[in-house]
């Protein structure tokens, strides 16, 4: 499994919201780059970047340092919020993104999705952003009554191969993620998932990759790695089992 660094970016700072709140927002620093910069000098091979003001009001509003990311720093980056049009995605996939995660719209615009995938193919992700085991949309704002797994099931059926699985009652309380949870969505998906969410230690990440789902390919943490939990590097050998 890889490890991804996270990056939410709100008002043009590295921040981190506690349970998708917007009012409970700590910011870690002023220029995303920055962020991305400390991360991967400290190993990190992948990182994960959401524009969290996208996907609030539907239009990406960090293109701009995505594209500055990956000229200077020269990793792979995946890239998701506000993406809710084609021209919105063509735009970060020009930016740079290897990957990016498509949210409200993969509910809302199926005709979106399809065509997303059918033009960009391996490079198109959708996020399964959680609530009580049911689907959050808009910046996590809207909950609806679909259950992850039936959603996982449809999307499928459309041709989705990646996930990123994001707990959102968990995201940035650091307590851990839920085991069960993890293994019913490996049930599930056919194609690879990364799984976000509440990540606080390093056995939170060696229980996941204890679990040994070949589908899970990679943990996304934020809080634990900016406050100083454990390192880049302590977190890449604790996905590797050590």
């Amino acid at each position: 499994m890889i490890l991804l660094p996270a990056i939410d970016i709100r008002g043009g700072r590295a921040v981190r919201l506690r349970q998708g709140d917007f009012d409970d927002e700590t910011v870690y620093h002023d220029d995303p780059l920055e962020a991305a910069r400390a991360w991967v000098k400290a190993g990190a091979r992948f990182l994960h970047v959401v524009d969290l003001d996208g996907a609030k009001d539907g239009t990406p509003a960090a293109i701009e340092h995505l594209g500055r990311i990956v000229s200077e720093l020269r990793v792979p980056v995946q890239y998701g919020g506000g993406l809710r049009s084609a021209d919105a995605v063509s735009s970060a996939l020009r930016a740079g993104a290897e990957r990016v995660v498509i949210g409200t719209a993969a509910f809302r615009d199926v005709d979106l999705l399809d065509a997303c995938l059918d033009e960009h193919g391996p490079a198109i992700s959708v996020a399964i952003d959680v609530r009580g085991g049911k689907i959050s949309t808009a910046g996590w704002t809207e909950t609806s009554e679909l259950p992850a797994a039936d959603a996982i099931e449809r999307l499928q059926d459309r041709g989705v191969r990646s996930f990123v699985y994001t707990d959102a009652d968990r995201d940035g309380m650091l307590e851990g993620p839920d085991l069960d949870e993890v293994r019913a969505v490996a049930d599930v998906v056919r194609g690879q998932f990364i799984y976000s969410g509440g990540i606080g230690s390093l056995d939170h990440l060696r229980s996941l990759a204890a679990l040994r789902q070949v589908n899970l390919s990679g943990v996304i943490v934020g809080k634990a790695l900016y406050e100083g939990k454990f390192t880049v590097a302590e977190a890449v050998a604790a996905l590797r089992g050590r």
